[in-house]
C-alpha cells in the first residue's frame, strides 16, 4: 500500500512539473508573439489607423442603449476588471483544459479588441496569451470609454459591416444614434458570431440571440423586466 501511495505522489509531482513547463512555454511563446506584432505596428499607430477610417465615430454618437447591450452580453464586468476577467477566465480554463482545446475564451471586451487589432480568429493558447499582453497595454494606456469606442468601431457585425456605423447604416439605413432599443439589442447580439447571426441569412437565430441580449440587460440592471417583456413582444412568434 505504501508503494502505491508513493507512486501516486511521484505521478502527481510529474503532472505538476509537466503542467508548469507547458504553461511556461505557452507564456513565453505568447509574449514573443506579442512583441512581434507590436514591433511591426505599435499600439498607437494601430489605433491611429482605426480612427482614420471614414466610418469611425465617437462614443457620443453611439446610443447608450447599444453600449449597455454590448456590455451586458459581452463583458458585464468591463468597468471593474483590468483587461482580464479572472472569474470568466477561470471558468474558460476549466472548460478548455477538459476539452483539450479552446472551446470558450472568457474574453473581455479589451481582449476582443486586442484580437481584432492584431490577431486572427484562430483559437490557439499562444495567441490568447499574446492577446492578453496587448489587452494589458490597452488598459494601461487608455480609458475604458476609449477602449469601448474602439471596440464598437472595429467589431464585425456580419454581411461585410465592420463597426457600428457601417452596421446601422447597412442593416437599417440609419445613423447609429437613430437606432431604436429593439435595433440596438438585435445588433448587439451579432458580434458573438457574425457568420452565424448575420441578418441576411440567419434571421431566426439573430432574434434568438437578441432575446439572450435582452435577458442579460435585465440580469445586469440595464433594463426592467417590464421593458424587456415589452421588447420581446416585438420578436417573431417562432422565437418566443
Amino acid at each position: 500500500m505504501k508503494k502505491i501511495f508513493k507512486l501516486i505522489k511521484v505521478l502527481l509531482v510529474l503532472i505538476i512539473i509537466s503542467a508548469v513547463a507547458v504553461c511556461g512555454t505557452i507564456t513565453v511563446n505568447g509574449y514573443q508573439l506579442y512583441q512581434e506584432v507590436i514591433t511591426q505596428v505599435s499600439l498607437e499607430d494601430k489605433i491611429e489607423q482605426i480612427q482614420s477610417s471614414e466610418d469611425y465615430i465617437t462614443l457620443d454618437d453611439i446610443p447608450k442603449d447599444f453600449q449597455d447591450a454590448i456590455i451586458a452580453i459581452e463583458d458585464h464586468r468591463f468597468y471593474s476588471h483590468f483587461g482580464i476577467d479572472l472569474i470568466a477566465l477561470g471558468r474558460a480554463v476549466i472548460t478548455n483544459v477538459t476539452n483539450g482545446e479552446i472551446i470558450g475564451g472568457g474574453s473581455t471586451i479589451t481582449q476582443q479588441l486586442a484580437k481584432n487589432m492584431y490577431f486572427t480568429q484562430e483559437k490557439k493558447f499562444t495567441r490568447k496569451v499574446a492577446e492578453a499582453f496587448v489587452a494589458f497595454d490597452l488598459e494601461r494606456n487608455y480609458e475604458k470609454e476609449e477602449i469601448l469606442e474602439l471596440y464598437l468601431n472595429i467589431s464585425y457585425f456580419g454581411d461585410g459591416f465592420y463597426g457600428i456605423n457601417a452596421a446601422a447604416n447597412g442593416y437599417f439605413n440609419k445613423e447609429p444614434m437613430e437606432l431604436t432599443l429593439d435595433e440596438c439589442t438585435l445588433l448587439a447580439g451579432l458580434i458573438n458570431a457574425p457568420s452565424v447571426y448575420a441578418l441576411s441569412n440567419h434571421t431566426i437565430l439573430s432574434y434568438q440571440r437578441q432575446e439572450q441580449v435582452i435577458d442579460a440587460m435585465v440580469k445586469y440592471d440595464y433594463l426592467s423586466l417590464e421593458e424587456a417583456n415589452t421588447l420581446k413582444e416585438s420578436l417573431p412568434t417562432s422565437v418566443k
